[in-house]
């Protein structure tokens, strides 16, 4: 029996990776999810993938960083499913430079995809949350447990060289989860973070040449790793080798189902016993 049954979830960038297999995970357990990418077709994509799987999802492109997407995103689970129980807060990308040569620009744009955007979208969730248990309460229903997933990366628990702004905002998410899980602890909400390790997406793949980019509003940013520091960074995992989306993935699942309802201000390595 599947464990997610009337929840819905919202995943924000999940058109791809790691958040595509979140969407597809709780999907598969029966949660109706909204798709977020900042690209259309990707969402579409992910959503189709849902469909024909005999699930329920909607999409809502666009950034996490654009003012009023947090409130839109919210509100479209809400139109779409009626309420919201699940938020996993995945968006994001590097922008790497060594502290003396990293721009205000590439600080500001890190931090604000990986730590205000996720602020933004749990400020938005909070009335309606809050409005959900009232009427729950009043009722005389049992309040059910919702989630919130933060995602973090070991680079915010132990620095990681020219990612001062990546570290930085990921370190910042623990804060965040920590604080909303004494706030929301009165809603009966838990709020969790996982911090992934190695694990191979599109922003992993072996690159030698540094020709591998992505765009991202309008930026054009070099993505990939050192064939070389990537068969390095394989030898420093105990389990021999990277993670995939997959796994990565069944990771944030944890924190989403039942079993983990009176787990909250966690956060969880997913790293393949990678020490920091």
């Amino acid at each position: 029996m599947a464990k997610l049954n009337g929840k819905i979830a919202l995943v924000t960038g999940s058109g791809r990776g790691i958040g595509r297999e979140v969407a597809l995970k709780l999907a598969s357990e029966g949660a109706s999810v909204v798709v977020n990418d900042l690209d259309h077709e990707p969402a579409h994509e992910t959503v189709q993938a849902i469909l024909e799987a005999g699930g329920s999802a909607i999409a809502c492109s666009g950034s996490v960083v654009e003012d009023g997407f947090a409130e839109r995103f919210v509100q479209s689970g809400v139109d779409a499913f009626g309420g919201l129980d699940i938020v996993v807060n995945n968006a994001g990308y590097t922008w790497d430079s060594v502290v003396q040569k990293m721009t205000d620009e590439q600080w500001d744009a890190i931090i604000d995809v990986h730590l205000k955007a996720p602020f933004r979208i749990l400020r938005a969730a909070q009335p309606v949350i809050s409005q959900q248990v009232k009427a729950e309460r009043a009722a005389g229903e049992a309040v059910p447990g919702r989630k919130v997933v933060n995602i973090s990366s070991v680079a915010g628990l132990g620095g990681n060289v020219g990612q001062a702004n990546y570290a930085s905002a990921k370190a910042g998410i623990t804060g965040l989860t920590k604080t909303l899980a004494k706030e929301w602890g009165r809603y009966n909400v838990t709020v969790n973070t996982v911090a992934f390790g190695f694990i191979l997406t599109r922003l992993t793949e072996a690159s030698a040449d540094g020709d591998s980019t992505i765009d991202v509003e309008g930026r054009t940013l070099q993505v990939g790793v050192n064939p070389e520091l990537l068969e390095g960074l394989k030898t420093a995992v105990p389990l021999g080798r990277a993670g995939t989306p997959e796994e990565a993935a069944g990771a944030v699942s944890l924190f989403c189902l039942p079993e983990s309802d009176y787990v909250s201000a966690q956060t969880l390595i997913c790293g393949g016993g990678l020490m920091i």
